[in-house]
């Protein structure tokens, strides 16, 4: 071969490395900076006073008096809202008791008519308010139009009754879809008893979900079909719906003062990787699932280091090629390209069910199936590594009058620790990121911050399976796609300065050994 093709050749190679390089580099930034870009939403963000008094009563963050003063403030501009809507329920209120003469003279009579409709009257009257049940008033108002209807000199009366209660269950079915989006928008009505969800108890926390239930109340969206089968969604204004009644001004009231009732501020919450999570995180932070993570991959690497670097001693130095080692290294190849879905039932069945480690999961169950995973790693990595080590090395150990043992441990070992820590960093990022093992040995969905101790019996929340959870599971998965994405962020970060860490150990011990 000529010498100009051999460097063609030469360099052909190192321009598609590099290029292979950099194509690996745009992947990399391609997946990552959307991640991280939309994670840092749960960490900075536009937060509302309804954050701020969320923070201050479960958490007991915050200054009460200066957030006292702040939320006076904004009753003081959603005041106008709430008037609108009391106003309107009276006008429907006095609008059904205009029947009431009508109702009780009907009742009055003697007839199989007037004892039917006093009935249905006792059950309108059980109600506080006709609004409370309108259930209830309209199936009431419904009979009695129909014992109405077998009268013919009450036929009149049956009209009205019916063209009345239509109208107005149609009024207030829209009046209750309103109230339901400010509910959403500004929590519930000052006055009334607070929810038991915590989620209804506030109302929205951040300004980009503050824009989405603005538009929800708003506009109506409706889907429109077309004539070749197409579809679009429109978006009504709900207004429409209110045109003539005193509550007409309320939306426009709203769209422009919602700054002022929702009062929005930039804000740096750390909390969302120092708090536990409220109402299946839709608030607070992510605590538990952040150290859970942290105890499962420190306690794979725990299990997995000293049994992998053991084995792989043994496999370099002490065993004798034959057919039972070669059968080892078969089992340990065969290991490594076994489906974690696999690892995870295996760790269920042997760990739990057959070893008792724990009475049900736990983070030691979860723990010692994900060093099963990583083991074969490790094995491979420090059987290289060790090979690696220059042979003289060993020869003038051995000249020096050294055992075997000694050898191994003070001269071969740490010449090939810092390839042995490179098994152990990309074993750390496979065990912080694996799902499918500690779905049936560790993980559960919600779980509390576990003490050290407790790791020995109690299962954890984990990052990754956390993520899957939120992500296929979640009831309002729309609402939280900013815990979703800091959750996510947060797991690439952890992978990447626990290999970091590893790095630079791996980097400070190699620059010892050379002196």
């Amino acid at each position: 071969m000529r010498l100009s093709t051999r460097k063609l050749l030469d360099r052909s190679a190192s321009g598609l490395g590099i290029f292979a390089i950099l194509l690996m580099g745009a992947a990399l930034l391609v997946i990552l900076v959307p991640i991280f870009k939309r994670g840092s939403g749960a960490l900075v963000f536009r937060a509302t006073v309804e954050h701020r008094r969320l923070i201050l009563e479960k958490y007991n963050r915050g200054n009460e008096e200066s957030l006292e003063r702040e939320f006076a403030q904004v009753a003081k501009a959603r005041k106008p809202v709430y008037d609108m809507l009391a106003e309107f329920e009276d006008e429907q209120q006095e609008a059904l008791t205009v029947l009431y003469p009508k109702l009780e003279a009907i009742a009055a009579r003697e007839d199989s008519v007037g004892r039917s409709v006093a009935r249905r009257l006792k059950r309108i009257d059980e109600q506080a308010t006709y609004l409370d049940n309108l259930e209830t008033v309209g199936k009431a108002h419904e009979r009695i139009e129909g014992y109405l209807a077998d009268a013919p000199e009450l036929k009149a009366d049956a009209e009205l009754i019916g063209r009345t209660v239509q109208d107005l269950s149609s009024r207030i079915d829209a009046l209750e879809e309103l109230r339901d989006a400010m509910a959403h928008l500004f929590g519930p009505v000052p006055g009334e008893n607070r929810p038991v969800l915590i989620r209804k108890q506030y109302g929205q926390t951040r300004w980009d979900r503050t824009q989405v239930k603005l538009h929800d109340l708003l506009y109506v969206d409706r889907w429109v079909y077309e004539a070749d089968g197409t579809s679009r969604q429109v978006a009504d204004p709900r207004v429409d719906e209110f045109r003539g009644t005193c509550i007409e001004p309320l939306f426009e009231y709203v769209e422009q003062n919602i700054r002022k009732m929702m009062n929005p501020r930039w804000t740096f919450y750390l909390g969302f990787l120092t708090d536990s999570p409220l109402d299946i995180h839709m608030f607070g932070g992510i605590a538990p699932e952040l150290l859970g993570t942290l105890y499962l991959t420190l306690g794979a690497i725990l299990f997995a280091v000293p049994l992998g670097i053991i084995a792989a001693i043994y496999f370099c130095e002490y065993a004798r090629e034959g057919r039972v080692v070669s059968f080892l290294r078969t089992c340990v190849s065969t290991l490594a390209g076994v489906p974690s879905i696999v690892f995870g039932l295996f760790g269920l069945a042997f760990f739990i069910n057959t070893m008792h480690v724990s009475k049900s999961k736990s983070v030691l169950a979860g723990s010692l199936t994900l060093g099963l995973l990583i083991l074969p790693t490790v094995i491979r990595a420090s059987e290289e590594a060790i090979r690696a080590v220059p042979h003289m090395y060993k020869e003038a150990a051995l000249s020096l009058g050294a055992g075997r043992w000694h050898t191994v441990m003070t001269v071969i070992l740490p010449a090939a620790l810092p390839g042995i820590l490179t098994g152990v960093v990309i074993s750390m990022g496979r065990a912080a990121g694996e799902t499918a093992p500690i779905i049936f040995t560790a993980a559960v969905s919600v779980g509390r911050l576990l003490k050290p101790w407790e790791a020995l019996s109690q299962p954890t929340p984990a990052l990754s399976w956390n993520i899957y959870n939120l992500c296929t599971e979640h009831e309002a998965v729309d609402e939280i796609r900013h815990v979703q994405y800091g959750m996510v962020a947060v797991l690439v970060s952890v992978v990447l300065l626990l290999n970091l860490s590893a790095i630079l150990l791996r980097a400070r011990i190699a620059k010892r050994l050379k002196g």
